[in-house]
């Protein structure tokens, strides 16, 4: 068999690192299954399904592991006797794919490197971690596996019983002590993926200086073989209890109880086939909402049957949920990704139609909401906190309530260490709301990730709030463009797959830092900055870490952002447009959209020809 693969690789059928990363792979003594599809794909000379599988080692990094668990040509071996909802038996063989292999490597080095920070810090007895699932192919599986290894390893697993929420994962790891927590979720990504999302004593996803211990301890594992501890850890489940104790939670997002119950909203809600219903309906319910679901929608389901992608940032993921709102008439629609940690939103307007709000528009009027309570409730020394590349209004909202507005990283780890930084401070800032235009959203720091969970009751109560006042959320949304300006977004992204497009991809973006444009659609450039140059504080003095990112500060109110994705096969483009303030505000909006368009449609057919110029 590598014999066969040097040919290849010496004929330019094969790439070199995916030669060199077979041979290694084949020198640990794989399990049967893998020789087996091995052996399949080199016999069909499949060498671009092997290349996409083998041109790297899937990288550990601060955000853990995800990838394929699904081949785009699945072997007899790994089909084998099929397993639930039409998936194969077995996770497909690859170093760059999500499956046993990577697991074992992950989990090993981050029990080692937990087992010595819990030794460092002294605390009593073995150090444990969380592990929760969503509903995707391959993730209970992949949940109990990942528990065995940390048990053989000698640390405590605490397993929930079921799939369960990202959030909910983060907030057991705060709630129980424990040194860290794994998810296994590919979030919105479509079914062939899954992911392995890694977060620390203080339930946020990790950052330095963990990150790079558990990177290093990652790296320095060969192989998924590994020899059992003297002492094994405990296996420990997590359900109901756990769950009883994050709804009471969730309530005490609620700000003015009494509005929400009188409102009396018709919601109807959707999990996408995810893990959203688990919580999110019962909490709407006690807050006093009458929610109905989509039948359809409800059953546990890693194909995600009844859409093209589970993303609730999709208009057509809440085709059905919509349609099921019409009919009877409710207020709002919500739905959430299969690990329940983004929002959907379309809520009913004054022309009687259902409205989709984009994520911007969602987490501008939670932060308006909720930073005008904070303010009429004596609070002082409040904070709201953004990604870079969220709207710039809530830069206004916080600037108009006297808040100081915090910019971060894209990922909301960065908001998690800014919610640890501030346990430490004296006195001790208070945190309003913090979001990013991706859907995520969090309006208190028992969650140190996005939670979907409550973001649904904190804007079922902005809904509720518009509703007693003979408004609604789009009504809202239009006064806030009267007193701060026409605030527009658009975002689009460049998919480029396998390690082909892995290279298209880093190509684009390095040339927008060696050679940024002077000008987008005519209007000439202000200010560039490159993230990865470092060099970029915040303004509360922390430096922003060096990420592969590029904003382009426009003439007339314009405003790019472009970076690769952290999780997926593509680049972004986030674009931002502003309008002062304008008696005509459909006016504003369309000089605003008209802005977007042109903005569009040329860096689209610039970053074709930096493509072009590359080939």
């Amino acid at each position: 068999m590598i014999d066969r693969l040097q040919n290849a690789a010496g004929r330019g059928l094969l790439l070199p690192s995916s030669a060199k990363n077979l041979t290694a792979f084949l020198a640990q003594d794989p399990p049967a299954v893998s020789l087996a599809s091995l052996d399949e794909l080199i016999a069909a000379e499949n060498w671009t399904e092997l290349d996409n599988r083998f041109f790297r080692t899937l990288a550990f990094g601060t955000g853990g592991l995800r990838g394929k668990s699904i081949g785009a040509v699945v072997t007899a071996a790994e089909q084998g006797a099929g397993g639930p909802n039409g998936r194969p038996e077995h996770p497909c063989v690859g170093t760059n794919a999500m499956n046993y292999y990577n697991l074992s490597r992950a989990t090993q080095g981050l029990a080692a490197y937990v087992r010595d920070w819990h030794a460092a810090a002294n605390r009593p007895g073995r150090p444990a971690v969380c592990i929760a699932h969503d509903t995707r192919h391959f993730s209970r599986d992949f949940a109990e596996f990942v528990a065995k290894v940390l048990t053989d390893l000698g640390v405590d697993a605490r397993l929930f019983e079921g799939p369960r929420s990202t959030p909910e994962l983060s907030f057991a790891v705060r709630e129980t002590g424990s040194a860290a927590g794994i998810n296994l979720t590919a979030s919105h990504n479509p079914p062939e993926y899954n992911g392995y999302k890694v977060y620390f004593a203080d339930g946020g996803q990790i950052v330095e200086p963990h990150a790079s211990g558990i990177i290093a301890r990652v790296n320095a594992i060969a192989g998924e073989r590994y020899e059992s501890a003297a002492k094994p850890g405990r296996l420990l489940p997590l359900g109901a209890e756990m769950d009883a104790a994050y709804l009471a939670k969730l309530e005490t997002l609620l700000l003015d109880a009494p509005t929400v119950r009188a409102a009396r909203l018709r919601v109807v809600f959707t999990p996408l086939h995810g893990v959203g219903g688990i919580a999110t309906v019962p909490i709407l319910r006690r807050i006093g909402c009458e929610v109905s679901t989509v039948a359809a929608q409800e059953t546990p389901d890693g194909r995600f049957p009844t859409v093209k992608s589970p993303n609730p940032e999709n208009s057509e993921a809440l085709t059905l949920a919509m349609r099921q709102a019409e009919a009877e008439d409710a207020d709002l629609v919500l739905a959430t990704d299969p690990d329940a940690d983004r929002l959907g939103v379309a809520a009913r307007g004054n022309d009687g139609a259902l409205h989709l709000l984009t994520g911007n528009q969602l987490g501008s009027l939670m932060a308006w909401y909720r930073a005008r309570h904070f303010v009429a409730s004596g609070g002082t020394n409040g904070v709201i906190i953004k990604t870079f590349v969220t709207t710039d209004l809530q830069k206004a909202i916080a600037a108009k309530f006297g808040l100081r507005c915090i910019e971060t990283l894209t990922g909301f780890k960065y908001i998690g260490a800014k919610l640890a930084k501030y346990e430490t401070q004296t006195p001790r800032p208070v945190f309003v709301f913090g979001g990013e235009e991706s859907y995520g959203y969090s309006g208190a720091d028992f969650v140190r990730d996005k939670d979907a969970n409550a973001a649904a009751v904190m804007i079922a109560e902005v809904a509720a709030y518009a509703k007693v006042h003979g408004r609604t959320l789009p009504e809202l949304l239009d006064d806030l463009f009267a007193e701060f300006g026409v605030h527009l977004e658009h975002s689009e992204s460049l998919v480029m797959e396998g390690a082909d497009g892995a290279a298209k991809i880093q190509i684009l973006a390095q040339s927008y830092r060696e050679r940024p444009p002077t000008d987008i659609a005519g209007a000439p450039v202000t200010a560039v900055r490159d993230f990865l140059a470092g060099g970029i504080f915040d303004s509360e003095g922390d430096e922003i870490p060096r990420e592969a990112m590029t904003i382009f500060e426009v003439a007339g109110g314009l405003r790019v952002a472009v970076r690769p994705s952290g999780t997926e096969p593509k680049i972004k483009f986030y674009l931002f447009a502003n309008e002062a303030p304008d008696a005509d505000l459909a006016a504003a909006k369309q000089r605003a959209k008209a802005k977007l368009d042109a903005a569009w449609t040329w860096l689209a057919a610039d970053a074709a020809r930096r493509l072009a110029d590359k080939d």
